[in-house]
């Protein structure tokens, strides 16, 4: 299944969050946080200006980004879980 964002949304697969600790403690799943952190899998054409011209984003494909705790909506595409957002969720790119 393909999916093509629409405006200034995002398409974001997160990063598998580490197992261990610093000190070698093994984390249990339950007590493990949702990452704030993923790969820009697509993105829109951008967002329409007040004038009708489109803005271009910031982010592009293959990006590694932060993003908003709570931010997105998350969605299933062919058993891998996804989240789609705007591009004012993301709170910087990794270099």
């Amino acid at each position: 299944m393909k999916i093509r964002p629409l405006n200034d949304r995002l398409l974001v697969k997160r990063l598998a969050e580490e197992e261990k600790t610093a000190g070698g403690i093994i984390i249990p799943d339950s007590a493990k946080e949702k990452p704030a952190e993923g790969e820009v899998v697509a993105v829109g054409p951008g967002k329409v200006s007040d004038n009708g011209d489109r803005v271009a984003l910031q982010v592009a494909a293959g990006d590694r980004v932060l993003f908003s705790k709570y931010g997105g909506t998350d969605v299933k595409l062919d058993g891998e879980d996804y989240l789609i957002m705007r591009e004012d969720d993301i709170l910087g790119i990794l270099e």
